[in-house]
């Protein structure tokens, strides 16, 4: 039997009381990067977890099974028996399902299929868990803890409830897995365009709180915050308690000054960087400021927007990690990423540790598994739930305006149903 569970109840005792019936019985305890690949990041980690089933009467042995697939614990222990409650014969996990019928046909093993428990006391125990997630000290230490279990942390854009919702919800079947954003990302960006002004920071920092308070009420995911420049280092300070105690758990601020032009302008517009020792002193403070070791300043490096040279991100990247800085991000507006690849190359020789955050908005053909596999730790869509829901809307617009009716829209949007199903009742 294979457990993702943090928190044993009854109807889990009763199906593994079922299952020792059968024979000697091995649990498989899913890793803590499985866990969150498909469902909600665990609460207790994988040792605490394989812990408690080797103390559960009629349990011979507990493993760890790394994945979500049963693949390699099937080909290793070759159990005559799977014993799974009946769940998993539709959505992403029937090829899981799928996987483990055809490794046991291939030595004449038997799948057991118990039905599945719907309680409404599990599904409070459940909704219970799910709000404990929700709190802000335990939100805010989680992307540091996805960080160290998965290595690779994909964030989506997200600048109100809904869009909060499709980035804590959306999962997929994948390679015989499940595939979700692990973290969301509040831009400032998109919070300027939510309310139609200019994305120049006139968006004040009480109105973004507000976007965040949005989303955190529906929502139990991480947030990364777009922090701009961090605003004067007296304000910053502030802005780094205030994050803190929402829940947030990273901000990112770039080494610019003065009003606010988005980086894709690069030199086509002025923007004036900042020098190091004073962004420097930024860093330092906001440090100095937060309460707890959880929350993680990042700090943007633009001199490649800039064309400044790999010389200039280099001496930047270590001093910022010297002045407090938990992560880097680099950022560039080229389609070739080559000279992401380059800063990563260089920057990993001599930091092994301290996360890479990249932005692929423009070098946007690298997928995930490269970004990895360079060494990159947090790559961030800070746009395109924006950028694809503006078209479809201004779309359905034109059809209604040049049929002077709904009907030809109906195509073009989600089913009310659908979007209920989306928004619960309760979302905690």
């Amino acid at each position: 039997m294979c457990f993702s569970t943090d928190m044993i109840h009854s109807g889990h005792i009763e199906i593994i009381r079922k299952a020792e019936k059968l024979g000697n019985l091995i649990i498989g305890v899913m890793s803590d990067e499985a866990v969150a690949s498909y469902k909600r990041f665990p609460l207790l980690p994988y040792e605490e977890r394989k812990t408690m089933f080797e103390n559960i009467t009629g349990v011979t042995k507990v493993v760890e099974q790394k994945t979500l697939s049963y693949k390699d614990v099937l080909e290793k222990y070759r159990p005559d028996i799977v014993v799974h409650g009946d769940d998993w014969k539709e959505g992403f996990q029937k090829p899981l399902r799928n996987e483990v019928c055809t490794i046991l046909a291939s030595y004449g093993g038997q799948l057991v299929e118990f039905p599945y428990s719907k309680n409404e006391k599990y599904e409070e125990i459940e909704r219970r868990a799910r709000s404990e997630l929700s709190l802000p000290d335990i939100r805010s230490s989680r992307l540091r803890k996805m960080l160290a279990a998965k290595g690779l942390i994909i964030a989506m854009e997200a600048h109100d409830g809904i869009t909060g919702l499709i980035c804590e919800k959306t999962v997929i079947s994948d390679q015989g897995g499940a595939h979700q954003f692990d973290a969301m990302w509040s831009s400032s960006l998109c919070d300027s365009t939510a309310e139609g002004k200019p994305d120049i920071e006139l968006v004040d920092m009480t109105s973004r709180f507000r976007h965040i308070n949005e989303i955190m009420e529906v929502t139990t995911k991480p947030i990364i915050f777009d922090g701009d420049t961090g605003g004067l280092t007296e304000h910053f300070v502030y802005t780094i308690r205030t994050l803190e105690r929402m829940g947030v758990s990273m901000i990112i601020i770039e080494d610019k000054t003065g009003l606010k032009k988005n980086s894709l302008f690069g030199t086509e517009v002025t923007q004036t960087q900042d020098f190091i020792e004073n962004f420097c002193e930024k860093i330092a403070a906001g440090k100095k400021a937060q309460k707890t070791r959880d929350f993680m300043i990042c700090a943007r490096i633009e001199s490649l927007i800039l064309e400044r040279g790999m010389e200039d991100v280099s001496a930047r990247a270590f001093a910022f990690t010297r002045a407090g800085a938990d992560a880097i991000m680099i950022h560039s507006r080229k389609k070739d990423p080559s000279e992401i690849f380059e800063f990563v190359e260089m920057f990993r020789k001599e930091d092994m540790l301290t996360p890479i955050v990249v932005v692929p908005t423009s070098f946007n053909t690298v997928t995930e598994e490269e970004f990895k596999e360079k060494g990159v730790n947090i790559v961030i869509y800070a746009n395109q739930l924006t950028k694809t829901g503006f078209p479809a809307m201004q779309a359905a617009a034109r059809t209604i305006l040049e049929n002077h009716r709904a009907k030809e829209a109906d195509d073009m949007c989600m089913s009310i149903k659908d979007i209920i199903t989306l928004i619960p009742e309760e979302t905690s």
